[in-house]
């Protein structure tokens, strides 16, 4: 349906982090390590798989680490030369961006999501765009992003990525109200940011993955304060749901893991950790006697 290539990405890194004090005194949340790769690599890595080739982040003081995490480091690649240290000059290239490729923006209050993701708007022009919270982690087969944009070419409009949740987690979501269920695909007739588990009006969440319409940055303009006295993402989302383009809701295929909670976090270090061939059987065994031990114990 549509021929739009999504080639821009925003990715909101400006929050503090709180819940990881008192690590996140001094480096950005984004920079913490899941098993040997920062947070925010994994999220790049995603959206280079679904054919992102400009990269914007919006900041905040304090985020120098995360935009030198991508610059190049001319005298440790020297030494890893010197050692001949090949593997690791390969690693280091991942996280390399070329000059221009990534652009960065900064939000000097923190008045939400909705906020965050309209100070990129100068960046963004008049196409259709990714958002990607790093936060959210997806373990998948073929990434969370690239089936958005798979499907996005068929349905065009406005899509987010979607899970079913516990009726009692429908607090801390965007739930989706459904028009129209066409099984990994939904059309959305309404949205409501973080109902009270009697009030929503399904258990089909959304998580941190978009395809967002420049209409939503329109919409953005105009919103008010909603949940929170924050700016929602959400709320200009769920405008476009009586558009003719519409909103779409993608039954992604893949594990998320919230690592914005101390609890996603070690979660997913597990899963990450296990699904390693160089790591895998070493920390399965670990894994293993520690909980014969504590079972042992008890």
């Amino acid at each position: 349906m549509t021929t739009t290539r999504i080639t821009k990405a925003i990715f909101p890194v400006a929050g503090l982090g709180t819940r990881f004090l008192p690590a996140t005194k001094s480096i950005p949340k984004e920079i913490m390590t899941l098993v040997d790769r920062p947070l925010i690599q994994y999220a790049i890595d995603e959206a280079r798989a679904a054919g992102i080739t400009e990269f914007i982040f919006v900041t905040s003081r304090g985020k120098s680490a995360l935009e030198d995490y991508f610059d190049d480091a001319p005298e440790l690649e020297a030494e890893l030369r010197r050692k001949n240290k090949a593997d690791l000059l390969e690693v280091l290239r991942h996280t390399n961006m070329d000059s221009g490729a990534i652009a960065y923006v900064r939000q000097n209050r923190p008045m939400g999501l909705g906020h965050a993701v309209w100070c990129a708007r100068r960046l963004i022009g008049d196409e259709p765009f990714a958002v990607l919270l790093p936060d959210d982690v997806i373990a998948a087969d073929r990434p969370c992003l690239q089936q958005m944009v798979e499907m996005h070419a068929e349905t065009g409009g406005c899509m987010v990525a979607a899970m079913e949740v516990a009726p009692h987690r429908t607090s801390s979501y965007g739930v989706l109200d459904i028009g129209e269920d066409r099984g990994t695909v939904v059309r959305v007739k309404g949205m409501v940011e973080k109902p009270k588990p009697e009030d929503a009006p399904s258990t089909l969440a959304v998580i941190g993955r978009y395809i967002l319409t420049p209409r939503v940055m329109s919409n953005l303009d105009r919103i008010k304060t909603g949940a929170g006295g924050e700016i929602q993402l959400t709320d200009a989302i769920a405008e476009e749901t009586g558009s003719a383009e519409g909103v779409f809701g993608l039954r992604f295929q893949g594990q998320r893991y919230d690592c914005g909670t101390k609890v996603g976090f070690l979660q997913a270090t597990v899963a990450f950790g296990l699904a390693r061939p160089d790591l895998k059987d070493e920390f399965a065994d670990f894994l293993h006697g520690y909980f014969a031990q504590a079972k042992a114990a008890q």
